[in-house]
């Protein structure tokens, strides 16, 4: 059909809008077709002609009164019988808009991106609040770590609000919490400056009240204006399976390793003895 993606968004309103480079007009009836990855489920959309002479054309489909459940949905052309799927040039990230998308309370995020193989598809995850890690390190003997408050609702704003990094204990090779233990939590005070986060521990904190020096510690947030637990996790950007990919340096407290990591879920991790 001589249809490129050019530029691909998910609008804060959860409106898939494209720019196409096209070779033809489109026709009355041609069809956007979404195809959930691995299961064949198919969404339809009938799209407008696009004029006589054009050589590009404009496309904007609602998602929500779709029902896409969560997973990788195709996307294709479909005309007289005849259905291609839509190459597209456009990488579909955006550190802004996605950081502007997360600023909402969602259930659902969606996101439209480029496949490997250079065609558009759509991601679509379930959206909880969570504490998104942009930057860890270790330095003068302390975890430091900063981010953004996603999917909470909360402004974007100058506004200091009272937080809590907290890190919860699980034992060595379970990964279960341990529950009912006040020694098997961390706290300290954390900085928030409307959805921006800082905050550091000392690692001696963290090994004093590790038993045995050895497990792991979960990293949350608790912040007022929020009603649940933050989870620390890294789930905005383009890069999936951080426990594989991802590796940080390794800090020595008293000759015992200490090193951040992922959770196969992209949550944060202080492995203790590791």
């Amino acid at each position: 059909m001589g249809v490129v993606v050019i530029d691909a968004e998910v609008t804060l309103a959860d409106v898939l809008s494209l720019r196409l480079a096209i070779t033809e007009p489109l026709a009355d009836g041609t069809r956007l077709v979404l195809r959930k990855r691995g299961a064949g489920e198919e969404r339809r959309v009938t799209l407008g002609a696009s004029g006589g002479r054009t050589r590009d054309a404009s496309v904007a489909v609602s998602l929500a009164p779709l029902d896409l459940g969560p997973g990788r949905w195709d996307a294709y052309l479909e005309h007289d019988g005849v259905r291609a799927r839509i190459q597209s040039a456009d990488p579909g990230f955006s550190l802004d808009r996605l950081d502007a998308y997360a600023l909402g309370r969602r259930t659902l995020a969606y996101r439209a991106y480029r496949t490997r193989n250079g065609f558009l598809a759509l991601k679509i995850d379930p959206a909880e609040p969570v504490a998104d890690v942009r930057a860890v390190w270790f330095r003068e003997g302390r975890f430091e770590v900063t981010g953004l408050l996603a999917y909470t609702g909360l402004d974007d704003d100058d506004q200091h609000r009272h937080a809590t990094l907290a890190l919860r204990h699980t034992e060595p090779g379970r990964g279960d919490r341990v529950h009912g233990d006040p020694a098997a939590t961390v706290r300290v005070a954390a900085t928030v400056q409307g959805v921006r986060f800082h905050a550091a521990l000392s690692l001696c904190d963290v090994l004093a009240a590790t038993p045995d020096s050895q497990g792991s510690w979960e990293p949350y947030l608790e912040v007022d204006g929020v009603d649940r637990e933050l989870p620390l996790g890294a789930r905005l950007d383009d890069v999936e399976g951080k426990r594989r990919r991802v590796h940080y340096p390794r800090a020595l407290v008293d000759g015992v390793p200490i090193r951040p990591s992922f959770t196969p879920g992209d949550e944060l991790l202080l492995e203790v003895g590791a």
